[in-house]
């Protein structure tokens, strides 16, 4: 459909550009304010004053955003192609090189080699092993590497590689990051959550109401159950359920830094959270019974491919063609488990057809209890076409695609040319790629 629609050379050029545009961070740092506790602008203000802080003086603005009024957005400045390279190197791995991007310091746990002689307090230049080949505690590396910036090491060779050396803490401090973005570290942990533009969508679309009963089906690490409680202004009740315990754990953390009360956590499989039978006891937590939820949502494992800035993509064909069937799964039970009226919000933070319009198709075919809702707000694009949808079906379906924009540099110059209107567009498009459906229960009368 796409390429009868476009061309086969136009539907190529799209794709080369959206793996371009993956590879290089969002054009901004979204933050999302916690409205429980702050308002907007006090948040603003206090970011403000820290970031001039960070950037020594750089009069970067903190944006307020006109469709989303609970989040803030800092632009990110980069590439930097002015950074001297200093002789002492540092290898980390390819998930470490992607926080770097976004503002991270270097931690020990993702340095995987140095040069021979680093000590501490040495200018270092930080690269990323894209490709996974570097051995741990190499003293020099000739394989695909990519130059993240310089820092500042805060222990030496030996002490990083040593058997009985720390395994946690700060490796690296960032100085002359390739993107200059803030780091928040211990920055307002009470009052911001970092969080991607389209993951923040999500919860208003949902637009859960105070004292309703809310299901977040894969919910670690607790930005959108927190978001949820938050726009309920914290009553009523977030169930919120994640099958790794660790995770399980920092949303209940999270819920507690922000201090949310109606959010209860549970360590569980989503695909066995439908109870059949009615239980004697009277346990608050899962399996549920049918038409349990005012609304539910279900931002599904997916194969990630969304995910902003990412140099290199390791899953298998097997691996990312294995979301499909659990995403259907889950689908069935968050199905089951809303009540008539209620409504169901599915999203990804991928870019595959098969995981995004092919499971909307297969829902409302499956389900003709379902129908397909309007979005707001509706800041991305349609969805794309090949999965057999209506162009009216498409119109109601939300895909964030990060080639929809040029890529381009940011710098301080351009910044202060540049309108605030024109700023916020580029936020909404320059954004990770992701995927929304809402749809609404029909009641079954």
């Amino acid at each position: 459909q796409l390429i009868t629609a476009l061309g086969a050379q136009e539907v190529e050029n799209r794709y080369q550009s959206l793996l371009s545009h993956l590879s290089h961070p969002p054009a901004f740092t979204t933050v999302r304010v916690n409205t429980h506790l702050a308002s907007v602008k006090h948040v603003k203000k206090l970011l403000f004053e820290e970031i001039q802080k960070q950037f020594k003086g750089l009069r970067v603005p903190v944006l307020e955003h006109p469709k989303l009024q609970d989040i803030l957005l800092i632009p990110v400045i980069g590439p930097r192609q002015d950074l001297k390279k200093h002789a002492s190197e540092v290898i980390v791995g390819a998930q470490c090189g992607n926080a770097v991007l976004r503002g991270a310091h270097v931690y020990v746990p993702g340095i995987i080699s140095t040069s021979r002689f680093m000590k501490a307090g040495e200018l270092v230049s930080v690269y990323s092993d894209i490709e996974g080949k570097c051995k741990r505690g190499a003293k020099e590396f000739e394989g695909l590497k990519v130059f993240l910036g310089n820092g500042i090491s805060e222990l030496s060779r030996s002490e990083i590689f040593s058997s009985s050396g720390p395994l946690n803490g700060m490796g690296i401090r960032m100085i002359e990051p390739v993107y200059l973005s803030p780091s928040f570290d211990n920055v307002l942990p009470n009052h911001v959550f970092l969080q991607n533009l389209p993951s923040v969508v999500v919860s208003h679309i949902l637009n859960p109401q105070p004292g309703e009963r809310i299901l977040d089906m894969c919910a670690a690490p607790g930005g959108k159950t927190t978001h949820l409680a938050a726009l309920m202004h914290d009553q009523g009740e977030v169930i919120a359920m994640d099958k790794i315990a660790n995770k399980v754990k920092k949303i209940k953390q999270n819920a507690e830094l922000l201090q949310l009360n109606c959010i209860k956590a549970f360590c569980y499989d989503g695909t066995r959270a439908l109870s059949v039978e009615k239980r004697e006891d009277e346990q608050e937590g899962p399996p549920f019974l049918p038409e349990s939820f005012d609304r539910i949502l279900l931002d599904a494992p997916c194969s990630g491919m969304g995910q902003r800035p990412n140099m290199a993509y390791s899953s298998t064909l097997k691996e990312v063609t294995s979301y499909q069937p659990l995403q259907r799964k889950l689908f069935t039970v968050a199905v089951q488990l809303l009540k008539p009226g209620g409504v169901l919000v599915y999203s990804t933070c991928t870019i595959t057809l098969s995981e995004n319009e092919e499971q909307v198709a297969w829902a409302l075919k499956t389900f003709p209890c379902l129908q397909l809702q309007p979005q707001e707000p509706h800041i991305g694009g349609e969805g794309m076409r090949g999965a057999g949808l209506s162009l009216d079906q498409l119109k109601l379906l939300q895909r964030f695609d990060p080639s929809a924009v040029k890529l381009q540099e940011m710098d301080i110059d351009s910044l202060e040319d540049s309108r605030e209107d024109d700023l916020i567009s580029l936020a909404n498009k320059d954004c990770i790629g992701f995927f929304i459906a809402k749809f609404v229960k029909l009641s079954n009368k």
